[in-house]
């Protein structure tokens, strides 16, 4: 059986894009996968009885080291905001290529906790801070102190004791550019120094609150449980910061994308599916409902999608034990199309991720595909003709053309970059000054236009010829190029409309990353957590690579 990739026309849809969840395509699990048999080693930890001071973590394989670098600083509770305008924060961190001699750690001690406004070397990686959840922090502090273990409500609710406010790479602020480091093997997905970066700040959290607490109470104080450091991660703030991100790089985005298609084309392309690789993925299923269960949000749209992902999830286990036979062929495939008929958006893609479980065989090789060399894209091939472009439109951008723009629901919104933020923000054109300095993130308008003024011409006409009178199209002239060759490249929707959900484009990106428990504060701004659940350093070489749907077991 051959199996069609899914249409882009419904898969990009922001809908659909918004309602992905973590696999084990995601980048901090993959990151796990590739580091569990490097040596994990605590190379310094130098902090005075309050939890102030340096500390060096390191994973170490043959002649490579990577070693994270924590400055943890004393500040007041009003220094203390997640905001990108912050300039102090609990810790600061650089990952270091290497091991860091003794100048690296006083040079970085002046430069690391400015963040953005200090300066880096080529000896960095990657950059970031974090504050503590000061109510949570302080209440394992005191409860070790005492010789008890934390309230576990308390922990499960909140899920972490730090969050990072931000983390950089590539380039930022005189870190190490790209090139350098990318033919290294074992870093070749996405993001896996970043991931590397939080995964050690998880660590340093569990120590650095077993040390406050064991000098306030040396005679009385116990470790926290590791059980409990496992089941808790790092927390994160995401703004919409982040979605321009997934807009701006066309044929990374593909590539996630793709390989999570191709994933699940292979998967539904099964005939005969193991007894044991049934049983996995029923196991992660059912297991995966205490997660849906603990997910804490106030967000009353993130409710509504939980509990309808709850509902379709208890009715897709009732399909499986009662009604779906596993013997006959091609199971996963009609699975899918179950799924497909009789299940919301949300639960559809939910279980697309834990069909992928049983299958790291088809999932591994595809992890090392989900980086691009977006440089070679770039070019605009001028050669080609008016007729050309205008197909292409007509094939890839379907339903984008269809839409108005002429009514002010289709171009209600605005992007712009905040003066006194600093990152991407939202504004109604109608109703707010600024349209004029407005971000080009409106694609489906800038198609939609491109499209107009191509109808009149000649299909003759050289794609040179044409740009010398509409370069202020130039940017989506490329795009369409683009998505000839990679056609999971663009969101099909239009990210400007009143109906625009923002924290959809959060959740897709984030979905990759590994996020667990998306908590929206708005329809801009969301809370994450990343690790929880995920092994310890020291029981990497041997761990479930399923945690992710046992966290509370």
């Amino acid at each position: 059986m051959n199996i069609e990739l899914r249409d882009p026309n419904i898969i990009m849809k922001l809908s659909r894009l918004g309602s992905f969840h973590q696999s084990r395509l995601s980048f901090l699990r993959s990151f796990l996968s590739e580091f569990k048999d490097w040596q994990y080693n605590r190379d310094l930890f130098d902090l005075d009885q309050e939890g102030y001071g340096t500390a060096v973590y390191s994973f170490k394989k043959k002649d490579r080291v990577y070693s994270l670098i924590c400055y943890a600083n004393k500040i007041n509770d009003d220094e203390r905001s997640d905001r990108v305008i912050a300039t102090k924060w609990d810790a600061a961190f650089t990952l270091h290529d290497g091991v860091p001699l003794k100048e690296d750690i006083d040079r970085l001690r002046n430069e690391v906790p400015k963040q953005e406004v200090g300066r880096l070397s080529y000896k960095e990686l990657t950059l970031s801070r974090a504050n503590k959840s000061v109510r949570v922090f302080d209440h394992v502090v005191e409860s070790l102190s005492n010789g008890n273990q934390p309230d576990l409500e308390l922990l499960e609710k909140v899920g972490y004791l730090y969050r990072t406010t931000a983390v950089y790479g590539s380039g930022k602020f005189g870190l190490a550019d790209r090139f350098r480091i990318k033919n290294r093997e074992e870093i070749n997905g996405p993001f896996r120094l970043e991931m590397m970066l939080v995964y050690l700040v998880r660590q340093f959290t569990f120590d650095q609150v077993n040390h406050v607490a064991k000098n306030k109470n040396p005679n009385s104080a116990v470790k926290l449980d590791p059980k409990i450091c496992r089941n808790l991660g790092i927390g994160n703030s995401t703004g919409l910061g982040m979605a321009p991100f997934i807009v701006n790089h066309p044929t990374l985005l593909n590539n996630w994308i793709l390989s999570r298609e191709i994933a699940l084309k292979k998967i539904r392309e099964i005939k005969i599916v193991k007894t044991q690789d049934r049983d996995l993925f029923k196991d992660c299923v059912k297991s995966s409902l205490k997660n849906i269960t603990s997910w804490n949000t106030e967000s009353e749209y993130q409710l509504k999608k939980i509990k309808l992902l709850l509902k379709d999830i208890k009715k897709f286990i009732s399909f499986l034990e009662n009604e779906f036979d596993f013997q006959k062929d091609y199971p996963f495939n009609e699975i899918y199309l179950w799924l497909e008929k009789e299940t919301c958006e949300e639960c559809i893609e939910y279980v697309v991720s834990i069909m992928m479980e049983p299958f790291g065989d088809i999932v591994q090789p595809l992890v090392a595909q989900m980086s691009s060399e977006e440089e070679k894209y770039f070019n605009i091939p001028t050669e080609r003709n008016v007729g050309d472009l205008k197909k292409i439109l007509e094939n890839k951008y379907s339903d984008i053309l269809k839409i108005n723009f002429n009514i002010q629901e289709s171009n209600q919104k605005f992007w712009f970059i905040s003066k006194n933020k600093e990152e991407p923000r939202l504004a109604n054109r109608f109703e707010e000054n600024g349209a004029d300095l407005e971000q080009p993130l409106a694609i489906a308008r800038d198609i939609k236009k491109l499209y107009e003024r191509l109808l009149p011409l000649k299909d003759n006409l050289k794609i040179n010829q044409f740009l010398i009178d509409n370069s202020d199209l130039r940017h989506v002239v490329r795009r369409a190029f683009i998505i000839e060759k990679f056609p999971y490249s663009e969101i099909q929707d239009n990210t400007i409309g009143e109906n625009l959900v923002p924290i959809d484009m959060l959740r897709l990106k984030l979905s990759f990353f590994g996020a667990l428990k998306f908590d929206p504060r708005s329809d801009k701004w969301l809370r994450i957590c990343m690790f929880q659940g995920a092994p310890l350093p020291n029981e990497l070489k041997d761990y479930d690579e399923q945690w992710v749907y046992k966290t509370h077991s």
